[in-house]
């Protein structure tokens, strides 16, 4: 047996990392000008309003995002009958320590301002860590039941570090265009978390246990509607103020209504009995809003975003049916989650799609001043051309798919290292490796007092069968 005690290995890890976050953050973060306590004398003088700050243009977004990756991606993972407490629970504990890590990340890589050495953060960069923050969620789907909460904080601490340098490369250098993340936080998170999921691999599950029953998918429903409802403000969060925000939650909207038809059709089609499969439309329902990450701001077009959604609702829930068995079958790959169908897949497609819008944009659709706003021709991208943009669009996806199997390998035999204290073959996908249950003597007696006579209340723990 494996030695899971986590007394002193959790709260060692989480103590320490959270003082060496208040001291990070007290040399280096400090508020921007427009949540600075001299916005008041700042606006006078360069004679801007009081709604013109951007609180008001992107806390509602913030909301919607900052919803998604505590409840939409928490509630998405508790469709395992054993693992509700380590699925909300563990989510909440790497979100809150990724959006703090990232801020350092990805100001270190962005918002630096040399001046004074210091890094300016307004609501957009609570909006961007909380994007890191899905990123590493994507990447625990993978390994979901299968880890301790200590190597979950490990993989959190070396995935954040490599979001931001992917981050930093395809956007800084390379000049893409991702405003949902359909790369940054999709591609890299899924084939992040499969790469260490491979890396990891366990023979000897007991895939009894890697099941659902019918509450525990009923809560997972609540993750994907939560996730579906604010999926048009995740694509668009960040986009510019106005026509871009806009189309991105127009596109979105209408993407994400059209992969729920392909996903419930398709799932009926090829289950037994027409039957319709809920983990098919916890899923295959959400990939319209993933492949729509990168060409969410741009002129796709409605009908465009329907195709898109359709294309993506009907790819994703295929592979759930018969891409995810091979991958374990043949490549070792135990995605808990089917990361790779949710959000991998449907991430190289909205990858695709935004090369592609980018290649064909014209000034006649986007107007001059359009093309410069959509695809930040200016400064030294002034020159840049759509086809040129495409391209660049196109090694985006490259550099991404090619540092999250590099990164994931090196941290997967990391996290293998003997004494992290992850659970045995036969205790994965239980909370109680980890977590106080409560009730599990009053069921264990209340099952022996009804030995003769079966108790007409659900068992607890999720103990019934489907």
């Amino acid at each position: 047996m494996k030695n899971t005690l986590m007394r002193w290995k959790l709260p060692i890890v989480c103590l320490v990392w959270q003082l060496a976050m208040i001291i990070l953050f007290g040399v280096f973060i400090r508020y921007d000008e427009e949540s600075d306590a001299h916005w008041s004398v700042t606006r006078m003088s360069q004679n801007h309003s009081l709604l013109e700050n951007q609180f008001y243009f992107r806390y509602p977004s913030f909301q919607d995002v900052h919803v998604m990756v505590f409840v939409g991606f928490g509630f998405l993972m508790t469709f395992l009958k054993r693992y509700g407490f380590g699925s909300v629970g563990f989510n909440f504990l790497i979100a809150s320590f990724s959006i703090q890590w990232s801020l350092l990340m990805q100001g270190w890589f962005h918002s630096l301002d040399f001046s004074d050495g210091k890094i300016k953060i307004g609501l957009e960069s609570l909006i961007n860590a909380d994007f890191c923050a899905a990123s590493v969620l994507i990447a625990f789907g993978g390994v979901l039941g299968k880890v301790s909460p200590v190597q979950l904080l490990i993989m959190s601490l070396f995935q954040v570090t490599l979001y931001a340098v992917n981050e930093f490369i395809i956007l800084d250098v390379l000049g893409a265009k991702d405003a949902g993340g359909a790369m940054v936080i999709h591609v890299l998170g899924a084939y992040f978390g499969l790469t260490v999921a491979r890396v990891l691999y366990r023979p000897n599950l007991d895939q009894k246990k890697n099941e659902s029953v019918y509450h525990s998918d009923l809560f997972s429903m609540i993750g994907t509607l939560y996730l579906w409802m604010f999926w048009p403000s995740f694509n668009s969060a960040i986009s510019n103020n106005g026509d871009a925000q806009h189309r991105g939650v127009i596109n979105t909207y209408c993407s994400l209504a059209a992969s729920v038809l392909t996903a419930i059709a398709v799932s009926s089609l090829f289950e037994k009995k027409g039957k319709i499969n809920m983990v098919h439309v916890q899923n295959g329902t959400l990939a319209g809003g993933v492949a729509l990450g990168t060409a969410a701001e741009m002129m796709l077009t409605p009908y465009g975003s329907l195709i898109v959604g359709a294309i993506s609702g009907t790819v994703s829930t295929l592979g759930f049916i018969f891409l995810s068995p091979l991958l374990e079958k043949y490549l070792k790959i135990q995605d808990t989650c089917g990361i790779h169908n949710l959000h991998g897949i449907p991430g190289v497609i909205g990858a695709i799609v935004g090369a592609v819008t980018a290649a064909a944009a014209t000034e006649e659709v986007y107007s001059r001043e359009g093309l410069k706003a959509a695809f930040g021709f200016e400064g030294r991208f002034a020159d840049r051309t759509p086809s040129v943009q495409g391209g660049h669009q196109a090694a985006a996806l490259c550099v991404t798919l090619l540092l999250s199997v590099g990164g994931g390998t090196i941290v997967g035999f990391i996290l293998k290292l003997p004494f992290w204290g992850d659970p045995s073959d036969e205790n994965c996908f239980e909370d109680d490796v980890y977590w106080e249950v409560p009730g599990e003597e009053e069921a264990a007696l209340y099952s022996v007092h009804y030995v003769n006579s079966p108790p007409t209340k659900p068992a607890v723990n999720g103990d019934t069968q489907q």
